[in-house]
This record gives structure tokens, sequence and C-alpha cells, in this order.
């Protein structure tokens, strides 16, 4: 681009004023400014090569070199982060954040505290804030795990419970209840 006009400062800093009404600065310490002609646009290069740009709208957009991390924050409050392994993480203003791992793991965590992941083979855990959690899988179990106990629900009806003292109880949906020790051994059968 034509230079329309250049000046310098004594404390080094260069301005150029373009003739398409771009305007750049140079600083001492490496860093440059570019103000776009339409004076909302404005991206900054730092001598450690980051780079901060201004759109019209106000969303800024930061690229963080060593980190090969860009960060972008939207007029309306919500933060993406882009990393270099591909992960991506969204803050909404209301302290929601859901975090897109490389393997396209989805996980939310909810502002009350609870969180959710969804795998990319269908499978979703839900965590509450109790620490109680909830697996759904793809073929249509289903497993609940607490502080006293896990349960496997399976889609025949039949619900397998395990128990912190190692016991098993099985419901099957004939009605028939088993129930095993710690070690294995059947303590309670009532076939049908």
């Amino acid at each position: 681009e034509e230079i329309q006009r250049e000046t310098a400062y004594p404390d080094g800093k260069v301005e150029k004023v373009l003739k398409n009404g771009c305007h750049l600065i140079f600083f001492p310490n490496g860093t440059s400014k570019k103000v776009g002609s339409d004076g909302k646009t404005v991206t900054i290069t730092f001598f450690n090569g980051d780079v901060k740009q201004i759109m019209p709208d106000q969303t800024v957009i930061y690229y963080y070199a060593d980190a090969k991390t860009t960060h972008t924050t939207y007029s309306d409050g919500l933060e993406v982060l882009q990393f270099s392994n591909g992960q991506i993480e969204k803050h909404y203003p209301d302290g929601k954040k859901e975090i897109t791992f490389p393997d396209q793991t989805i996980k939310s965590l909810f502002t009350d505290g609870q969180e959710e992941s969804i795998f990319p083979d269908g499978t979703v855990v839900r965590v509450q804030r109790d620490g109680t959690k909830t697996i759904e899988f793809n073929n249509g179990q289903r497993e609940l795990h607490t502080p006293q106990f896990k349960r496997r629900e399976y889609p025949d009806g039949t619900v397998k419970t395990v128990y912190v003292n190692g016991q098993q109880e099985t419901k099957y949906v004939s009605g028939r209840v088993r129930v095993k020790d710690k070690d294995g051994n059947i303590i309670m059968d009532t076939k049908l």
C-alpha cells in the first residue's frame, strides 16, 4: 500500500498512514499495530508472536503463539478457546462450560455443579453434585453409581446391584431374585 504520511516519534515509535486509510504503528520492542480503514478493525502483533485482533463487532481474537491456542471473546460474553490438539472449550456468560475433546467427546459443566459427558459411541455419563453418577450406554443398558452401590439395568428389565460390602443382588424380570456374598457364593435364590 502507498504511504500517505509517516511520523517518527522520539520514543522510537513509527506511525504510517496509508492512502487507503489504514494506520500502521511500529513500536521499538517489535510490536506492531494495524488499525483498519474503518477505524474499528485492529490487529496487534506482539514481539513474542502473539496476535490480538479486535473486530468491528467488538469480538476479540487472541492467538497465543507459544501455546498455539486461540482465545475468542464475543461481544455477548461467550469465550471460545481452541487448542493446538483440537480441543475446544466454550465458556458461556452464565458460567456453563462445554469442552469438546480431540476424540469428539463433549463434556458440559453446569453452574449447579452437575456434569454431562457424551462420548463418540453414544454413551452418556451424568454426574450430580452429590457425586451420584448415571451412565447410559448405547446398547440400552443403564448404570447408577452411588456411595452405597453400583446398579446396572438391562433392557430386558434385569437389575443387578453390587453393594459396597461386595454383596450382589440380581432381580430378573420374571420376579426371581438371586443374592451372592462378596466371594460370589449364592446366599439366596428365589427360583420360580
